[in-house]
């Protein structure tokens, strides 16, 4: 459903709300290492989410990725999506076909539509606020 790149993003991004919720910044190679990804390959994933406003980042000394605390709260995991992804997740076809479209449904297309729909609302109305709090009392958990 997401794409590799998504997921990654997606956990980068609660890494770094995460430690922005603790009043930290968390650094390339820290985020590269807890995802489990190139370094080279992380710091394209960050370059779009900074690009979309989702994750911010401060240079030298001190610096990192962070997310600016009055975001966590309206910053939603669909957002995060768009940025990686686009909006494909909410319109591709469940089978894959390129011609699925309500005058012309492929044999799924009555049964996935609801379920798509309610996807769409999940990932609108997530917060990234939401993604972490679970982590902190440890109901959640991000293989960290």
């Amino acid at each position: 459903m997401l794409s590799k790149t998504c997921e990654y993003a997606v956990r980068a991004t609660i890494i770094i709300a995460a430690e922005t919720q603790q009043g930290q910044r968390i650094s390339l190679r820290e985020i590269a290492r807890k995802i489990d990804s190139p370094e080279s390959f992380t710091a394209k994933i960050l370059q779009n989410l900074a690009k979309n406003k989702i994750v911010d980042s401060l240079k030298g000394n001190g610096g990192g990725f962070f997310v600016a605390k009055e975001k966590l709260a309206t910053i939603k995991l669909g957002d995060i999506i768009l940025a990686i992804d686009g909006d494909s997740v909410y319109k591709r076809c469940s089978l894959g076909l390129n011609d699925c479209s309500e005058v012309k449904p492929c044999p799924f297309h009555k049964q996935y539509k609801p379920i798509r729909e309610q996807l769409k609302n999940a990932l609108d109305t997530t917060t990234l606020a939401d993604l972490i709090a679970g982590l902190a009392v440890n109901e959640t958990f991000l293989k960290i």
